[in-house]
């Protein structure tokens, strides 16, 4: 064999499985669902790219060991939009979450693609009064 095609071959694979693990690692989608809470801040940060950030607290009982509160980054502006109404509104969200995060796309590897439901009224209050 040519050495010439030995050095090739070995480049082409090198690429070859870089272009997989960077797919792997950061365009992958490893899991998605849905997730339901009180949406607790939600802010555009960053240093460099500013993006999306934010975070809903999931109700229910939880023991000390995992936390209720779900962090997420938002890519699409028309989401950004609706989640910067709901503050302190009980939202239900979607959302894709990747192996590895990149700059652009937010801090988090929970990305929120869309918002299912939005409950509670300007007018209503979150903790109710004690009678």
């Amino acid at each position: 064999m040519n050495k010439r095609k030995i050095i090739w071959t070995i480049v082409t694979v090198l690429l070859v499985a870089l272009s997989i693990f960077i797919y792997w690692r950061y365009y992958f989608i490893y899991a998605e669902g849905t997730k339901a809470g009180l949406l607790n801040t939600f802010q555009k940060k960053g240093i460099l790219f500013k993006t999306w950030e934010g975070k809903i607290i999931q109700s229910g009982f939880r023991a000390n060991v995992q936390s209720n509160e779900f962090d997420f980054s938002v890519t699409s502006e028309s989401v950004a939009e609706q989640l910067l109404r709901c503050s302190g509104k009980e939202v239900e969200l979607h959302y894709k979450r990747y192996i590895g995060t990149l700059p652009w796309r937010g801090l988090e590897r929970n990305i929120v693609d869309s918002v299912y439901e939005v409950r509670g009224a300007a007018t209503e209050t979150i903790i109710a009064p004690k009678q």
